[in-house]
């Protein structure tokens, strides 16, 4: 381990942009991650208070607690409560667009992740072939009195760089992953809200969030 760390440490640049790239992913990640799971709310408590409101007829406090509360599903709610008096068809295609929109902003730098994944191996194949090839030189220039321990570390040094790039784009990697399970279930909580809102608009007016009907 201590071998590796002193590779590591004189990598050269393309350690170093592994290292930047590692930093960058780690920092994307954690940013995404705090801000998704604060925009995450119940959404059929937080839809059950709107309706409950709107039924009172008192749409200027649906509104408030829309502007309250954080999140996608708050703010479609928003809209749909701004829009409530156009026509079906105008109203869905607009949440429907809103939707996209709030989608798009939860998926927003996930393609950073991305390329640090693909990035990261690449960089750390450069490093290995550069580490190859110094030691080729090494060797070429040494003959006939090669030294062995000078050729080993340039080997050694570009494997580092290998092992830093898969090091590094693992866990770029699987990050993503999980956050788009949190904006898949973002986004399902979008379309549950977008069609309880049509059903409360334009059915009976006694919709209760998940399907139910209001006693």
């Amino acid at each position: 381990m201590n071998d590796f760390l002193q590779y590591a440490v004189s990598g050269g640049p393309v350690m170093w942009l592994i290292c930047a790239m590692g930093i960058v992913a780690a920092a994307v990640f954690c940013e995404r991650s705090f801000q998704l799971h604060r925009e995450r709310i119940d959404s059929r408590d937080f839809l059950a208070g709107i309706f409950n409101a709107m039924r009172r007829g008192n749409a200027g406090e649906a509104v408030a607690l829309c502007e309250e509360t954080p999140g996608p599903v708050a703010r479609l709610a928003a809209l749909a409560i701004r829009r409530r008096d156009e026509p079906r068809d105008r109203l869905a295609a607009d949440m429907e667009d809103a939707e996209r929109i709030e989608i798009g902003r939860m998926e927003r730098r996930l393609a950073v992740l991305a390329m640090v994944s693909a990035a990261a191996p690449v960089a750390g194949l450069i490093g290995t072939l550069q580490g190859l090839l110094s030691s080729l030189l090494a060797y070429r220039a040494a003959l006939p009195l090669a030294d062995q321990d000078g050729i080993a570390d340039g080997l050694a040094l570009g494997l580092a760089t290998t092992i830093a790039g898969l090091v590094v784009s693992l866990p770029a990697q699987l990050g993503r992953h999980v956050l788009l399970v949190k904006i898949d279930r973002l986004a399902l909580d979008l379309r549950d809200a977008r069609a309880e809102f049509l059903h409360f608009i334009f059915g009976d007016g006694s919709a209760a969030p998940g399907g139910g009907v209001a006693p």
